[in-house]
């Protein structure tokens, strides 16, 4: 099992930052990529970027160039900075750890971007 245990999120203004985290433990060794997702209301949960044990990343077309995820390895931390905030970014945020057998997920966090 792997256990994901995320940042607290929280209220920004529009045009702000916020930078996620995601601790992993358990049986990570076999981890070959992680990631966030997020789901806003009413809506499916959606990919928001990913990154391998390689180091190779995967970024929705929505936050390209505003997003920025990280790895810390030696921590088996994978971060998440999010730049130039938008309302439409206001959602709950999952972080991911997948290996080849199955998916595993964090408890979520809320971000919510608001004046």
């Amino acid at each position: 099992q792997v256990q994901l245990v995320e940042s607290r999120g929280g209220l920004v203004q529009p045009g702000g930052s916020l930078r996620l985290s995601c601790a992993a433990s358990g049986r990570i060794g076999s981890i070959y990529r992680m990631g966030w997702y997020r789901q806003a209301p009413g809506k499916q949960r959606e990919l928001v970027a990913t990154i391998t044990s390689g180091g190779s990343t995967n970024y929705a077309d929505s936050v390209k160039g505003r997003f920025t995820i990280s790895r810390d390895n030696a921590k088996n931390t994978v971060y998440l900075q999010m730049n130039s905030l938008k309302p439409e970014d206001t959602a709950v945020y999952y972080c991911n750890a997948a290996d080849h057998i199955r998916n595993y997920w964090g408890q979520g966090t809320q971000v919510t971007v608001s004046s």
